[in-house]
């Protein structure tokens, strides 16, 4: 049974925190699917003034196809290179965005969504797909949650 965590006020702790609680919640489960799903819910429990978390998967070669998420109906699929999921996965590297009309070629799924922050799940060197922020804030991600995420998603990839 899942229960909400308080968590500490410092960013590193915070996210050491919230690491081991994914770990735990999906220790012992084999399927992907269910797993981000639950990934998906406690990012949406764990974050405030989000409004869209979840991820996207690769489907073939060149493109990535929506999987679980919290928050409104979203884009199906976007090809690799485009918009910030897109170039995240293409490059392999994390992607903060303070300001989604400043990034060329930004894709809207959501017109409330004003900041952003992707991170790519690579696990033995092969890309699954990217995890997905939004926020209706500017600047609502920093380096600590970069860091942070970078760092949980070593651990969801070892359960999918």
């Amino acid at each position: 049974m899942f229960t909400a965590m308080t968590y500490s006020d410092k960013p590193k702790e915070k996210y050491s925190q919230l690491t081991s609680q994914l770990d735990a919640l999906l220790s012992g489960e084999p399927n992907r699917f269910a797993n981000l799903s639950n990934a998906s819910a406690l990012l949406n429990q764990f974050f405030d003034r989000i409004n869209w978390v979840g991820f996207y998967l690769l489907d073939g070669e060149d493109e990535l196809v929506l999987g679980p998420f919290q928050g409104l109906p979203a884009c199906i699929r976007i090809p690799l290179g485009r918009g910030v999921c897109g170039t995240s996965a293409l490059n392999r590297e994390t992607i903060l965005v303070p300001d989604v009309d400043q990034f060329p070629g930004h894709i809207a799924c959501d017109s409330a969504s004003r900041s952003e922050i992707v991170v790519p799940l690579i696990k033995d060197g092969n890309l699954l797909g990217v995890l997905d922020i939004d926020s209706p804030e500017l600047d609502r991600f920093n380096d600590d949650d970069r860091e942070g995420l970078e760092e949980l998603v070593k651990v969801l990839v070892k359960h999918i």
